[in-house]
């Protein structure tokens, strides 16, 4: 499969595409009349990259990521304490928004007893 059949069949961007090719990680890819092609451990790969940009991992991170998943179960303690510190940053900016919205909440009450008052 071609970038651009990659690319439009499995909704991946085409820079996810080619940083991938940049990283050199791609296996059995093969430039074939100038056009990449991709087999299905390829795709899986790519699907892994997509999910790690979708969960907010930097092209860096994804790249150690993937070069760890790569180089096989040994690693997995590695890719396990990236994930662990994705997900404790996702929850530390989760509970900052839920301290803006009490926070909101309140001025919203404090103008809404303050008109109420008025009213009275």
């Amino acid at each position: 499969m071609t970038m651009q059949e990659a690319s439009e069949r499995y909704h991946i961007p085409m820079h996810i595409l080619q940083e991938y090719r940049r990283w050199g990680l791609c296996g059995a890819v093969k430039n074939v009349m100038g056009d990449w092609q991709y087999d299905d451990a390829d795709l899986e790969r790519l699907s892994t990259i997509m999910t790690l940009h979708d969960i907010g991992f930097t092209a860096e991170e994804v790249e150690t990521y993937l070069r760890l998943l790569l180089e096989g179960d040994h690693t997995a303690a590695q890719r396990l304490s990236m994930l662990e510190k994705k997900r404790s940053a996702a929850l530390e900016e989760i509970h900052f928004k839920e301290r803006q919205l009490q926070r909101l909440d309140y001025l919203r009450h404090e103008i809404r007893k303050a008109q109420g008052g008025k009213k009275g």
